[in-house]
């Protein structure tokens, strides 16, 4: 959970899920070089790349497309986290991208390669040259081949110009659009022209990515890459999404694949067209420097948001921490932590800034909470520091509301339970008894999660080192996830892995 200056709760109905990340993101979704997941089948081979691409530098200053890239870079760090500082990362993708820029269609082109604070696996381009490849792509990935492949892939996107054009396409639909609606008043006739405007647009994207694809593998194999590289990773990425689903929490709109078209003839064509290169195993993949590139690079949650650990949260930067009982499952969002348990139970914890230091009992009546019960408000002490709680009630639920005084900010905890239960009050009183303030020693002890590289001993097995992990679970699944071990498959000596480890 992100340090937040301030926030509203209205109880209305069920507990709600956050989203991950603000809406900011999606107002330039459309922008992000316009890799939409959609299913036409459409491709011209004929097509070529621009010879010279639109950028920041070569347009007019009248061009109000000049900027895009500019203008929308400081909202992608913020829906993405921030950048991702640290010298030794940003070297590695900064090799890479020298590489790939010196066989690119435009090699004058110069690009800005930002590496994201997020553990999303995504990349995406932006008009003008702005590269973006996220710290959970660079996780998932095995070899310095593999980034290439989508960096590659999101280059041709900016010299063939594809997010002005995908802009200009869109604005023409639209502009269509609203010509049928006022001309045929909603009729079927309109509406078939409005079907044949997104008809043409979704082959419009799709020709875009499969254009890029191309470029993307002959980039690689120029470039003295693994050519076969795009198609591996797509595997991985697809595993990936495989991976999440099990969890039907898991929000991933910022992920690769929710951006682009994942089809199993689009991991063929990316084969046919590496063959062009030679059989498989031709190329560099780039995995010895790779893997001591990414050695200690950040994984899951950053110091910012808090950590997870098992039944606890832990903010070292709020100083705080909070567990709930065994059974609950905790989630980190950007704007709250929630925590889901058997019998439809559900906590959400967040916290807001209050300079003012009003009383507890007032602030919880303050107009923040629907259906509140203004005669339950009791003021009492947690852990040592002024609180008070709250019983409300909305729909087919019942709700405690805990608030904690901590120096100039208030902590909340929703704690949500289906009406009538009698699990809402030890629920509750769980929730409450499991809040304290990190000593100085424990917020010092307390180390993010890192992708560590080891190398496979003799004896060592899939399960031997998964068995090393801390702070994750599901560790066999995930240790299987960030190697791309197949099923069955065994270790060797000496081959180097990766495993996430807070040491």
């Amino acid at each position: 959970m992100a340090k937040t200056a301030a926030s509203n709760l209205i109880l209305i109905g069920a507990p709600k899920r956050a989203s991950l990340r603000s809406a900011a993101f999606f107002g330039t979704a459309l922008l992000l070089a316009g890799c939409q997941n959609l299913g036409v089948d459409f491709y011209e081979p004929n097509l070529r790349p621009s010879n010279v691409p639109q950028t920041a530098e070569s347009a007019g200053a009248s061009d109000p497309r000049t900027r895009i890239g500019a203008n929308e870079h400081p909202r992608i760090i913020a829906s993405y986290g921030g950048e991702y500082r640290d010298a030794k990362t940003e070297r590695l993708v900064a090799r890479i991208v020298g590489a790939l820029t010196l066989v690119s269609e435009n090699p004058q082109q110069a690009y800005r390669i930002t590496v994201l604070n997020s553990p999303a696996v995504n990349a995406f381009a932006l008009p003008g040259g702005y590269l973006y490849v996220t710290r959970g792509l660079l996780a998932l990935a095995n070899d310095a081949s593999e980034v290439a492949a989508v960096l590659s892939h999101e280059m041709a996107h900016v010299t063939a110009n594809h997010g002005l054009e995908r802009q200009r396409r869109e604005q023409e639909v639209e502009l269509a659009g609203q010509v049928a609606e006022e001309l045929f008043s909603n009729s079927i006739a309109g509406r078939q022209v409005l079907a044949r405007g997104k008809l043409s647009l979704a082959a419009f994207s799709r020709n875009q990515e499969l254009q890029a694809d191309v470029i993307g593998v002959r980039m690689l194999g120029e470039a003295g890459y693994d050519p076969f590289a795009a198609a591996r990773f797509l595997e991985s990425m697809d595993a990936n999404q495989r991976f999440n689903s099990v969890d039907p929490d898991t929000d991933t709109n910022l992920d690769f694949l929710a951006s682009h078209p994942n089809a199993p003839q689009r991991m063929q064509l990316a084969k046919n067209h590496a063959r062009a290169f030679g059989p498989e195993g031709v190329g560099d993949r780039g995995r010895d420097y790779y893997l001591q590139g990414i050695d200690g690079l950040l994984f899951g949650d950053s110091p910012n948001e808090g950590y997870v650990r098992g039944t606890e949260f832990l903010h070292p930067v709020l100083g705080v921490r909070f567990s709930v009982p065994n059974g609950f499952r905790i989630d980190n969002k950007a704007d709250a932590v929630l925590a889901t348990g058997p019998r439809d139970l559900a906590v959400r914890f967040d916290g807001v800034t209050d300079k003012n230091r009003q009383a507890l009992s007032k602030y919880i009546a303050s107009g923040w909470v629907t259906g509140l019960d203004e005669s339950s408000i009791r003021q009492t002490r947690i852990s040592g520091l002024p609180a008070a709680t709250a019983r409300a009630s909305a729909d087919k639920w019942d709700f405690d509301i805990t608030v904690i005084r901590f120096e100039d900010r208030i902590y909340r905890f929703l704690t949500a339970a289906p009406r009538g239960s009698s699990d809402l009050e030890p629920t509750a009183s769980a929730i409450r008894s499991g809040f304290r303030v990190l000593s100085d020693r424990e917020i010092q002890a307390l180390e993010p999660l890192r992708i560590r590289i080891v190398t496979v001993a003799q004896g060592d097995t899939v399960a031997s080192l998964a068995a090393r992990m801390r702070g994750v679970e599901r560790k066999m699944d995930l240790f299987r996830l960030l190697n791309a071990i197949a099923p069955g498959a065994s270790l060797r000596a000496g081959q180097k892995v990766k495993i996430v480890s807070d040491r």
